[in-house]
């Protein structure tokens, strides 16, 4: 198949351009800069120079595919409400380019967008209250106007060599600090997947073809307790561990708070039986604390 992925020089996207190519698939990456074409020329792939902005590039890159993946989101939080509402015209452009046939599109979202209180499953939709929910939405009303769009859900820790996310953040927050905290008893979980895992079952979802299932779950793991999450790190900065108040966290956290907080259960289990997904890569503990991963370097 020739597939057109977006954010195909990103952590994730460029792992999905990988697993790709490596199943025999031709591949056609968005690139917006001289770095990125040569990277994705570089990797074996196509480019295709355009950029979010450019709905037009998107549009041509999906009329051009048999399928499509966007991984690609703006990440600057300065701007998160407006970069959620360019993505429902980035997903809607996506759409316009496959209008007509049953060439599938898949578009990343997050499971921690399900509402709390119950384990997130696929059968859940998204809360209307996070503005990220502005990818599932522009989905389903691709979907409703006859494209072959699925939601690719993904954890709040998608992990591995490489990983800038929130992993990251907190090993930054804790050397700034002097100590790895958690918010409470850390008993919140936080559910997680190997960027590998994550890029080999984007792989299956495309090729599995079938619309009438519009959402995946990409979580290996379940839900790791964030205080263990709080304790890898300790160990691997030789800092204490310690519990911040939930009324003090937004001091010690920041922006960031909510995120420390949040407590997000999910379930795989019928993405797994529906296409025969199984992980292989380390889990997110044991890949934080391997010295190969990175996480503590520099």
């Amino acid at each position: 198949m020739r597939i057109f992925v977006t954010g195909a020089t990103g952590f994730v996207g460029s792992a999905v351009v990988g697993e790709l190519l490596r199943a025999g698939h031709h591949v056609t990456g968005l690139a917006r800069s001289d770095a990125g074409a040569a990277q994705l020329a570089a990797a074996g792939a196509q480019v295709l120079r355009g950029a979010l902005e450019d709905l037009d590039s998107l549009r041509r890159g999906a009329a051009q595919a048999d399928g499509v993946i966007h991984t690609a989101f703006i990440h600057d939080f300065s701007k998160f409400k407006e970069n959620c509402e360019t993505d429902r015209g980035v997903v809607a452009a996506l759409a316009d380019g496959l209008a007509g046939s049953a060439r599938p599109l898949i578009v990343t979202s997050g499971t921690a967008l399900v509402p709390p209180g119950a384990v997130a499953t696929e059968a859940l939709r998204a809360g209307a209250a996070h503005p990220r929910v502005a990818s599932e939405e522009a989905a389903d009303a691709a979907h409703a106007r006859g494209v072959n769009a699925s939601v690719m859900r993904l954890p709040p820790s998608v992990h591995g060599a490489g990983d800038h996310g929130f992993v990251p953040m907190l090993i930054k927050l804790a050397r700034d600090k002097g100590v790895s905290a958690y918010v409470g008893t850390g008993e919140n979980r936080w559910p997680a997947v190997h960027r590998l895992d994550a890029a080999r079952l984007y792989r299956l979802a495309l090729e599995h073809g079938n619309n009438a299932h519009r959402r995946w779950h990409a979580n290996a793991e379940d839900g790791v307790p964030f205080r263990a999450i709080a304790e890898a790190i300790g160990r691997g900065l030789k800092l204490p561990v310690v519990s911040v108040a939930p009324g003090e966290a937004a001091a010690h956290f920041d922006w960031f708070a909510h995120f420390v907080a949040l407590d997000n259960h999910a379930s795989s289990a019928y993405t797994r039986a529906l296409v025969g997904w199984e992980p292989q890569q380390a889990g997110l503990l044991a890949d934080i604390e391997d010295a190969a991963s990175g996480y503590f370097a520099g």
